[in-house]
């Protein structure tokens, strides 16, 4: 399964004016962060792409968003795994290419680790970085500092039935002059939920996932896609993004996600 990891600080980004696509980067899903973790003393590198997948009412295509990000795995213990990262985000807009870097750190626990049929459970920050003035926090990338928490459980095979896959579900909340609506008033948490799964009876190197983030904010959005892992350690994601609130996250967008593993 897909893993983007990253640092007590996860980048974002949001669009020239008042919109703009903001982006969580440590292991994740789609879009969401999961409860996977980079394995102890391994290096990750994700090179993602957002591209505008049409214009605005005004006409305009908004920019398109580059970021690429480290993630380290340094906790050793079978139960208890821990990451850290940091990401460098570009998008063409001069408040969030003057704040482009932030980080992301998590803690998680696999399933069955605590006690038999026990899930998985996570915690964790992204989009970590310096508090930016009320005027410029919804327009930048760093600082928008969410805390979340999720909770995941693969579904059992039946018989001849095979896993139907994994389920997760958890909840997150973030900086009050960042995460904001259409009106800049606060709208700074909601819910994460996902579905994910090896497609086991077309290929291994297959996986698919669809993921929700709540929040009529700039991160809020409905993500789908499917990765291949073109060799042991390296699988590139193709998906698609539908955000909630285009006046704060700008038009969907397509993603690619490039994810580098090295031992």
């Amino acid at each position: 399964m897909k893993r983007i990891s990253k640092i007590l600080i996860t980048a974002m980004a949001l669009t020239v004016a008042a919109t703009g696509v903001a982006m969580a980067t440590p292991s994740t899903q789609i879009w969401i962060p999961s409860t996977d973790v980079q394995a102890y003393k391994t290096f990750h590198l994700g090179i993602d792409n957002y591209i505008r997948s049409s214009k605005n009412s005004a006409g305009v295509r908004e920019p398109n968003v580059y970021d690429i990000g480290p993630v380290f795995g340094f906790l050793p213990f079978e139960k208890l795994q821990g990451e850290i990262g940091f990401d460098y985000l570009g998008n063409s807009s001069t408040v969030n290419d003057n704040h482009p870097w932030s980080g992301n750190i998590k803690l998680a626990t696999p399933e069955d680790s605590l006690f038999k049929l026990s899930p998985a459970i996570a915690i964790g920050g992204y989009n970590l970085g310096p508090a930016l003035d009320k005027g410029l926090a919804p327009n930048a990338a760093s600082g928008q500092n969410i805390i979340y928490g999720l909770v995941a459980k693969t579904l059992p095979a039946f018989g001849a039935v095979p896993s139907l896959g994994r389920l997760s579900a958890g909840y997150y909340r973030g900086s009050e002059k960042a995460l904001v609506n259409s009106s800049l008033n606060k709208d700074n948490d909601g819910v994460l939920l996902s579905w994910d799964r090896t497609m086991t009876e077309i290929s291994d190197k297959l996986w698919m996932a669809v993921d929700y983030q709540g929040g009529k904010n700039a991160d809020g959005a409905l993500s789908f896609g499917a990765s291949w892992n073109f060799a042991k350690n390296v699988s590139v994601i193709f998906g698609y993004d539908i955000y909630n609130n285009k006046e704060r996250a700008g038009q969907n967008t397509f993603t690619t996600q490039l994810d580098i593993n090295f031992p």
